[in-house]
């Protein structure tokens, strides 16, 4: 009986694991990288998105300011009032739109949002003003408070004006923080808090003013809101009313980050599958190097299973320990995010370390290093004790059903980290499907070019290159195993560009300069004639002069919208029939629509049968109808039978004022309307004086200024930009790690034939060029197939995932594609500086060959 299996026991495998893995700690750390920064992604991505979720579910009341309200986009009626009556409680009004303000006495005007409030609100979070006094008695003094930030750019004080519609308020103090704001919404148009008792004597309630109403409301201890809502909104949902509860406002808030958060997620899973990548590459590496010592042990009489469990501990030892440093790292990380993601939130993040993340990326550092590691670890399982006495002896072929088991769990492994990640089931198969057919679709790639290259061999070629191509296909080459690592890398990193272009973009409002670059809204009928004699004399041009009509459905294919709000099998979307259209008539399509179906009238004028109208897809959608179904309109308490004509698809994206219903000419040129006037000013002087005459001639005229609007929007883009580059980047970085084990997995078959080689004569100029030949076919091939693959990948996220439209880029192609092709080529050419440098002899007793 041997030594070894006198003593051997758990505790002499833990020994013998500690004391190789000591003195290999170096070799290791390629593994353990590949390991801490995917671990590093999770980990901060999953504590910031808990972290977001506790905070605004933990105040939504604050984000409220109220238990609940009722909203509408018109007075309340009187059943609307009865409700409001018999809720009894606190409560309080408020009417809120957008308009324009001047300050006398200073230059300039500035869009704002005017909050006409009457009652305590808030009921909860604060109220803050300078001074503190201001939000206690604004009201009774009939005072302005004024955003913080408004005062600064304008360098108010507290007794100064502002001018709103006709009317001039004191400003009482600065609005500090109140429920609802945030740097987002106070760039574009910050808030102004008036009393509600002035707000007719603005004169800024008229037809067309896009005015909405808030009743809010503090609930009795106890109160059961879910049973309030279930009662009450199905009766305010027929009044043209809506019952929002407290916890609705932040389930709103969470949506408006659900595609961030997605990719955010995407981008933690796919480091954890780079990640995964470089084990299994490192690994390889390291079993390679270790080949003969394992021979040794069973030659001192070491079972198979013993050698196999000590290289096990170690991977995952060295799991367990990347895991603990991953997810340390990731807590430091998460300590970056308050700096860029505050501006967007209207609640102040509450950090704290949520140990769920932790423990599952220490637990998620172990599982994946050892399911990774089991593959290259199988191969030490049926390695020969004659391996030590004839070096060139191959590896024995592992068992095929082993094999297989561990690509199961592998499977099974990835799958369940994608469900936890991705939040579905369906979404993760899919992914995870999409991972295993590019594997094939690579190793199909890698498996003809090495055919294609055997059967047309170009002989007349020079010697390094045919050199170099011969080595593609030779015995023990390492061809598929590169193109499978570079191709997966490349494709990994490539669909993770693709996604975050495809996420900013869709933020992003167009960089062209526009057509119109001053939008005024709310002209009333009979002003746009005296408006534009303001304008042209300016040398301005009148681009644009939209009538607008607001309108509700009456009935949709003969069916009236109250019997179909009541009827609970009805799945056409509620917002449908609740929804107050603001409709325009014109002759022709404009450059953000496209016609899908149907025929587009430009006018109709005969007045028999209903008249001809054009919807935007989504409305035909979520109204189930489609072109020859007909709709009634209530304009104003007449009726208007229409039917549809067409069907248009609307870039709602493009900054430009686009409509769902479209009428054509002759119809509503006599009702009650008002209008859009667009121009464009050249300098930000003429735009500002502009403004400023035209608000103080007709102060119910709201202008938009498109510079201001697109300057904002960009800070905001920058960050966000930032964040989503920022997690990008780990990603990136341990794609780039994957790659430098990947190439170094075929060091050992290059320091052979490089040995020969030069043994039999040939110069290192020669061997660097027949190096530098292989590596790039290598890396070309592979990076190219991954960032094709990644193209179709991440249409299928765009369709499956994130429900938008992708239009790739050409940077993954013009910079992913020769950057990977020269990485690999730059890591092939350090692998062989050893052999190209030293003598023959030297080479072969340094690495065993």
């Amino acid at each position: 009986m041997s030594i070894i299996k006198q003593k051997a026991g758990t505790a002499w495998l833990f020994r013998m694991a500690w004391r190789d893995g000591r003195a290999s700690l170096k070799r290791l750390a390629l593994f353990m990288s590949a390991i801490v920064l995917g671990i590093a992604a999770l980990v901060s991505i999953q504590n910031f998105g808990k972290t977001l979720e506790e905070t605004i579910s933990g105040q939504s009341r604050q984000l409220m300011g109220a238990d609940f309200l009722i909203d509408s986009d018109h007075p309340a009626t009187p059943r609307v009032v009865q409700i409001i009556d018999s809720l009894g409680g606190e409560q309080s009004m408020e009417v809120n739109f957008v308009s324009m303000a001047l300050f006398p006495g200073k230059e300039g005007s500035k869009l704002i949002r005017v909050r006409a409030m009457e009652g305590g609100y808030p009921f909860y979070g604060a109220l803050s003003t300078r001074p503190a006094k201001a939000a206690e008695v604004y009201q009774q003094e009939i005072s302005a408070l004024v955003d913080a930030t408004l005062m600064v750019q304008f360098g108010l004080q507290a007794g100064d004006s502002i001018k709103i519609g006709n009317t001039v308020f004191p400003i009482g103090g600065s609005l500090i923080e109140a429920p609802g704001n945030t740097v987002v919404s106070t760039s574009v148009a910050p808030a102004v808090w008036i009393p509600y008792a002035a707000l007719e004597q603005t004169g800024l309630v008229q037809t067309g003013s896009r005015l909405r109403y808030n009743y809010y409301f503090r609930a009795a201890p106890k109160t059961d809101l879910e049973a309030l809502y279930t009662a009450i909104d199905p009766v305010l949902d027929d009044e043209g009313a809506d019952l929002d509860l407290h916890t609705d406002t932040s389930q709103r808030l969470g949506r408006r980050f659900e595609n961030v958060g997605k990719f955010l997620k995407l981008v933690a899973f796919i480091a954890l599958l780079l990640g995964c990548l470089g084990i299994a590459s490192s690994v390889h590496i390291y079993m390679k190097e270790k080949r003969t010592s394992i021979a040794i042990l069973k030659c001192l009489g070491a079972s198979r299973k013993q050698t196999l469990f000590i290289f096990l501990i170690q991977i995952a030892g060295i799991g367990l320990l990347g895991g603990i440093l991953g997810a340390g790292l990731g807590l430091l990380l998460q300590q970056v995010f308050p700096q860029f993601v505050q501006d967007f939130l209207p609640v102040e993040l509450e950090w704290a370390t949520h140990w769920g993340p932790v423990f599952l990326g220490v637990g998620l550092g172990v599982l994946m290093a050892v399911l990774f590691g089991l593959l290259p670890l199988l191969n030490s399982y049926f390695i020969s004790p004659l391996s030590v006495l004839r070096i060139s002896e191959g590896d024995t072929e592992g068992s095929k059903r082993l094999t297989a088991l561990v690509f199961s769990l592998i499977a099974l492994g990835i799958w369940g980290a994608a469900t936890y990640l991705l939040e579905s089931g369906i979404r993760a198969l899919w992914f995870v499907g999409g991972i295993a057919i590019t594997f094939l679709i690579l190793t199909g790639i890698a498996w003809a070019l090495m055919r294609l290259v055997r059967r047309f061999f170009p002989h007349n070629w020079g010697f390094e290159a045919r050199q170099s191509l011969l080595n593609l296909f030779r015995p023990n080459n390492q061809t598929l195993v590169l193109i499978l690592a570079i191709g997966i890398g490349t494709f990994l990193i490539s669909t993770l560009y693709f996604t975050q272009d495809m996420l900013l973009a869709r933020a992003e409002i167009e960089d062209d300069t526009p057509a119109a670059n001053l939008i005024l809204l709310d002209v009333q009928a009979g002003q746009e004639a005296q408006v534009e004699e303001m304008i042209r004399p300016r040398g301005l041009p009148v681009l644009e002069n939209i009538p607008i009509v607001t309108m509700r459905l009456d009935q949709i294919r003969n069916r009236k919208v109250e019997e179909i709000r009541k009827d609970t099998t009805s799945t056409i979307n509620g917002w449908i029939l609740n929804h107050e259209f603001r409709v325009t008539y014109r002759d022709s399509l404009i450059a953000s629509e496209r016609l899908l179906e149907g025929e587009w009238i430009p006018s109709f004028r005969d007045k028999s049968g209903p008249i001809p109208i054009s919807l935007s897809d989504n409305v035909a959608r979520d109204a189930e109808s489609g072109v020859g179904d007909t709709l009634v309109f209530n304009v104003q308490g007449v009726l208007m039978e229409t039917v549809i004509s067409s069907i248009r698809e609307v870039d709602w994206g493009r900054l430009q004022l686009n409509f769902s219903v479209v009428f054509p000419e002759g119809v509503l040129e006599e009702a009650p309307r008002f209008h859009v006037l667009t121009t464009f000013a050249e300098s930000e002087d003429t735009s500002a004086r502009f403004q400023q005459d035209l608000v103080s001639t007709y102060p119910n005229i709201s202008v938009l200024d498109v510079r201001q609007l697109l300057s904002a929007v960009g800070d905001i883009l920058e960050k966000l930009s930032w964040v989503i580059r920022f997690m990008a980047f780990f990603s990136i970085l341990t794609g780039f790690i994957v790659l430098l084990g990947a190439v170094r997995t075929s060091k050992f078959q290059r320091i052979r034939e490089s040995v020969l080689l030069r043994t039999l004569g040939a110069t290192g100029q020669q061997i660097r060029r027949i190096t530098i030949l292989e590596y790039l076919f290598l890396g070309s091939i592979g990076s190219l197939m991954g960032v094709l693959l990644s193209l179709l990948g991440t249409q299928l996220l765009a369709y499956g995932v994130f429900e938008l439209s992708f239009t790739p880029s050409w940077v993954p192609f013009l910079v992913v594609f020769p950057l990977i092709s020269l990485t690999v080529l730059a890591i092939g050419l350090l692998n062989s500086r050893g052999v190209l440098n030293s003598p023959p002899l030297e080479v072969l007793r340094k690495e065993g060959v």
